[in-house]
């Protein structure tokens, strides 16, 4: 029952940012790690949000499309290009709350050591004895795909009917607070 509930509170939160914003969990987490970290490069980028750079590629590809990031390719090394996020994305986290793995992670940190050490050991094990030792892990919180953005007027949604693909490699229970 546990487990059905916290799938059910992260499926709940993906639904609601994307009802709400536009936007879903994973893109939100890129563009809040884009405006700390300002113009840098996707694979700066993929390195820092522990993800494949093809996955960060995916979603900053949507992005683009939204208005949200914006490329610029190096004038002193044309194979490098930088992201930066736009004036609307800043303007539409303004107001985002804060996603599930960030309250998360600020009630962890909150935990004594050995409470931490224990939950960490109890999800391995869950884990293991789900079989899902070889499933690749992303650091944000989510559940599945979320394939139709929400009704955002001042947003262009022209890709709908694509899957929204999260190929991350394992993540560390640090990386929730990125």
């Amino acid at each position: 029952m546990s487990l059905r509930r916290i799938v059910r509170a992260i499926e709940l939160q993906s639904r609601q940012l994307v009802r709400t914003h536009g936007l879903t969990g994973p893109q939100i987490f890129i563009l809040k790690v884009l405006i700390q970290l300002g113009e840098t490069t996707v694979g700066q980028l993929a390195e820092q949000v522990n993800l494949s750079k093809p996955t960060v590629t995916d979603i900053l590809n949507r992005l683009e499309k939204y208005g949200m990031v914006q490329r610029i390719r190096s004038e002193q090394d044309r194979r490098c290009v930088w992201v930066t996020v736009t004036r609307l994305a800043k303007e539409k986290l303004s107001d985002s709350p804060p996603l599930l793995q960030e309250s998360f992670a600020g009630e962890f940190n909150q935990l004594k050591k050995w409470e931490q050490l224990q939950l960490i050991g109890a999800l391995h094990k869950i884990a293991e004895m789900m079989d899902a030792r070889e499933i690749d892990s992303s650091p944000m919180l989510t559940s599945g795909p979320i394939s139709t953005p929400g009704n955002v007027s001042d947003l262009s949604m022209t890709d709908k009917g694509k899957k929204n693909r999260h190929e991350g490699k394992p993540g560390r229970i640090e990386d929730a607070s990125s």
